[in-house]
């Protein structure tokens, strides 16, 4: 694993954005492991992410002019990256949306610095069914700008619907088939892959690692990078 891959789980498993155990998901899956990036609450926590975010970026390649965050855990996580590309010296214009839009002051659904013809990247911390990168792809393309890129904390890389051997086809995770439909590549500083690398590895996490494998077995998508 890379460097930055590496960090990230263990920064994760520190904050406890990472716990292993049983989690019900949104979707009704029995999970053996949970991602919240709301837990990193501090801006040390925040500033210590960003490191690995922008490691991942530069890594990826992507050539972007912007930083897009979707409400809401986006918006501190693009601002975090944007403070920490600064650091490494170079300034980022950073954008935002509101989840509704206003009909006074500046009025609108976009905040901060203009995305007409800027190539864009998308902060976020997961894509778990794609429906709000989706908006923000929307509401990038009518803001004049262009999507460059999608980067994300975790990938989970698993499917969206329940395997069936009625489905023809790969076994596509949402960060996948966002992909797929959009032509927009998808970034994540770590994925499952890693996890099951990094619990193999160590000493208080291989227990579960058996768990991780059987999850993936059932519910992981087809090849991924």
């Amino acid at each position: 694993m890379s460097n930055h891959r590496v960090r990230f789980l263990q920064l994760a498993l520190h904050a406890q954005a990472l716990r292993f155990g049983e989690f019900t998901l949104k979707s009704g899956r029995l999970s053996p492991y949970f991602f919240n990036a709301g837990r990193f609450d501090s801006g040390a926590k925040l500033a210590e992410l960003a490191t690995c975010y922008a490691d991942a970026v530069e890594a990826s390649g992507i050539e972007f002019d912007l930083l897009f965050g979707p409400a809401y855990k986006g918006i501190p996580l693009a601002t975090a990256l944007g403070c920490e590309l600064a650091r490494r010296g170079r300034d980022v214009p950073l954008a935002f949306n509101r989840k509704e839009a206003k009909d006074h002051g500046e009025g609108g659904l976009l905040i901060g610095a203009s995305l007409e013809d800027r190539r864009v990247l998308i902060v976020d911390d997961v894509i778990t069914a794609g429906t709000a990168i989706r908006e923000a792809l929307g509401l990038i393309r009518a803001g004049g700008g262009t999507p460059a890129g999608i980067v994300v904390a975790l990938d989970r890389q698993e499917v969206l619907a329940e395997p069936s051997s009625d489905q023809p086809g790969p076994r596509l995770s949402a960060a996948q088939s966002v992909a797929a439909e959009t032509g927009v590549p998808v970034v994540a500083v770590a994925n499952l892959h890693d996890l099951l690398d990094f619990a193999g590895e160590s000493a208080e996490l291989v227990r579960h690692r058996d768990d991780l494998l059987a999850y993936r077995a059932r519910f992981g998508s087809g090849p991924s990078d």
